[in-house]
């Protein structure tokens, strides 16, 4: 297993590219430090590191869409992790299957699966 102290942190957090393992739909994009990767091999689901609320966070933790990890892969100058997931229900906060919703135009393009206030 990689020693998680050669990965390259920025300022204690490292890029966590989130996607579907049957898919391979990219889903999210959240940052984790290293407390949040140990926390996800060890249990098996996502875990990621709040910026704004500067806690640790269980992914699906309030609205039960968690993402079921399947693998980690860490990229080739190891400044980033891509977990392939199961996900359980919505990835974004929005309502939809996909953070990536929208195109550069800002039309939905993406499938909305929940409705955020019968959720949070």
């Amino acid at each position: 297993m990689i020693d998680f102290d050669t990965l390259k942190y920025e300022n204690g957090l490292i890029l966590g590219v989130v996607q579907d393992q049957a898919s391979k739909e990219v889903l999210m994009c959240a940052y984790m430090n290293r407390e949040a990767l140990e926390k996800t091999v060890e249990t098996g689901i996502a875990h990621f590191w709040s910026r704004s609320r500067k806690s640790l966070w269980k992914k699906g933790e309030t609205s039960g869409h968690l993402q079921k990890v399947k693998e980690i892969r860490i990229d080739c100058d190891m400044d980033s992790v891509l977990l392939l997931v199961e996900q359980v229900g919505g990835a974004c906060h929005m309502g939809y299957r996909s953070c990536f919703y929208r195109d550069l135009e800002g039309k939905v393009v993406g499938e909305k699966v929940f409705e955020p206030d019968e959720v949070y």
